[in-house]
């Protein structure tokens, strides 16, 4: 039982773990932040565009509800969609603003080194030879 306890302390302990934690933390407090942004400011700014008091006056009713006879409403939450697809894409946003900004931060890697100049191959310089040595005699 030792044994596992201390794997397990290791797998947790791991850099890769406690990363994932933290970003899940952010994360959620993140995804309050947008669903505010999203349900307190732009919700009410695109009712306004469209006249509505609130973006689920955009809903599509495709049956009328009756509770006497115990039927629920069929409707269209086309404003329920758009403030999430609203929400995603502020999320896609300021990720590739992180992600673009990681990557500058980044120490820039070092550029390829050229390879040396390629110098003359032994048979090359054998003839050289030879032919100096022909112009001696």
């Amino acid at each position: 039982m030792k044994k596992i306890g201390k794997e397990f302390k290791e797998f947790i302990m791991r850099g890769n773990v406690v990363d994932l934690a933290i970003g899940v933390v952010i994360g959620a407090a993140f995804g309050a932040i947008t669903t505010s942004l999203v349900g307190d400011i732009i919700t009410p700014l695109l009712a306004w565009l469209f006249g509505t008091p609130n973006t689920d006056a955009l809903n599509i009713v495709l049956r009328a509800g009756d509770e006497a006879a115990g039927i629920e409403p069929l409707v269209l939450g086309l404003g329920t969609f758009v403030g999430a697809i609203i929400n995603f894409l502020i999320i896609a946003l300021v990720l590739f603003c992180v992600i673009k900004g990681i990557n500058k931060l980044k120490k820039p890697e070092a550029p390829a080194e050229e390879p040396a100049p390629a110098g003359p191959t032994t048979e090359e310089l054998l003839g050289e030879i030879r032919d100096l040595l022909k112009e001696n005699k």
